[in-house]
Formats: structure tokens, C-alpha cells, sequence
């Protein structure tokens, strides 16, 4: 399938996903009231999905994986807070585990488009004509 818009890239299809879980989680009442943790959640899970979108109008595929590394930090980001909500029971273990594991198909998935264009690019070298 060929990308002609960010939103064809299946990593940013998963890191929309984990924005709507994340936002889902910090809607619940005391979740909601630590101020910080829920902005900081809600930051990094867009976060990701945002550095995904915006690296796709850079202008090689060097700053695109610049971006998509942001992207993918942001979804361990996600993972790290979500422990902080776990041990405060703001969420319970079945949304830790829901919410953690779309981060980890998120950020494996940022990993693997990354490792696509590191691949074209050495193809695109080693073919170049001298």
C-alpha cells in the first residue's frame, strides 16, 4: 500500500488509538483530578501520534526517523505513567494491561516503519549510480 498521507501510516493509526485510550482513562473522576499525571499522559500518547504525522512532511527520511524516535520514546513515556496510575488506583490492572499493551504495539510498530526507511535508504545508496 503506498502512503500519501499520514494517516495511511499504520503506526499513526495505533498511536490515535492509544491517544483515545489514554484520554478515555483520564476522564475517570480521580484520575482526573491529578492535574499533572493526566496532563503528562495525555501529552506523551499524543505526543506520539503528532511526531508521527508531523515527521511524514519532512523533507528526507533521515528526519522522518528523527521524528518517529520521538514518537516511539513517547509511547514508553505513556507506559511509565501508566504504572504511576496503576499504583495510585486511578485505573484498574485490566486498563494498565489494555492501555500498556497498545503502547507496546505502538511503539513496535514506530520501530519497525523506522527500520523500513532506514532499509530503503541503504537501498537507495547502494543502487545510486557513481
Amino acid at each position: 500500500m503506498k502512503i500519501e498521507r499520514f494517516e495511511d501510516i499504520e503506526a499513526w493509526q495505533l498511536a490515535r488509538e492509544l491517544a483515545r485510550k489514554v484520554y478515555r482513562l483520564t476522564k475517570k473522576p480521580e484520575f482526573a483530578k491529578d492535574y499533572g499525571l493526566k496532563r503528562q499522559i495525555q501529552d506523551a500518547a499524543g505526543s506520539s501520534m503528532h511526531n508521527i504525522a508531523e515527521g511524514f512532511d519532512s523533507e528526507t527520511n533521515a528526519e522522518f526517523v528523527r521524528f518517529l524516535r520521538y514518537a516511539k520514546r513517547s509511547c514508553t513515556e505513556v507506559q511509565s505513567e501508566l504504572y504511576v496510575a496503576l499504583d495510585e488506583e486511578y485505573i484498574s490492572p485490566n486498563e494498565f494491561k489494555d492501555v500498556y499493551e497498545q503502547a507496546r504495539r505502538t511503539r513496535a510498530a514506530v520501530r519497525g516503519f523506522i527500520n523500513y526507511l532506514k532499509k530503503y535508504e541503504k537501498c537507495k545508496v547502494a543502487n545510486r549510480e557513481p
